[in-house]
């Protein structure tokens, strides 16, 4: 037997707000017939695909310690490092720079409510990185 994951949730403190940050982050978008709107107290968007479906759901405690779950992202058409760039650009806070002088490596960053997520290479770096360790 086995399961399929319906949604990923997150906790928020302000739903449609983070929907908005992670739309941003993700390309993903409200469904047509459900739209997201300041004060629903749970916002969902959909993949393009429809594969991958991310709820946010307005609760009253605050985070408090480190994510036990957390989301690794990798850029489709950008590098890591633009890829970081670009989130920074839209709100997110940088936690933990591990990021190697060999390109290797991954960022931690925040979303605005303080949400763990790393931003790892992309697969063209990965695939560039190991062309160049094993030319032909």
């Amino acid at each position: 037997m086995a399961v399929r994951i319906t949604h990923i949730t997150f906790d928020s403190a302000n739903a449609y707000e983070q929907s908005r940050f992670w739309a941003a982050v993700t390309g993903f978008a409200e469904a047509p017939d459900d739209p997201n709107r300041p004060g629903d107290t749970e916002n969902l968007i959909v993949s393009p695909d429809g594969a991958t479906r991310l709820l946010f759901i307005d609760v009253p405690e605050g985070k408090s310690v480190k994510n036990r779950v957390h989301l690794d992202v990798a850029p489709t058409d950008a590098t890591r490092d633009e890829e970081v760039e670009r989130i920074l650009a839209l709100g997110a806070t940088l936690f933990a720079d591990h990021r190697l002088p060999d390109g290797r490596g991954w960022v931690v960053l925040q979303d605005p409510e303080g949400n763990e997520f790393c931003v790892e290479r992309g697969q063209a770096e990965r695939d560039a990185a190991e062309l160049a360790a094993h030319p032909s």
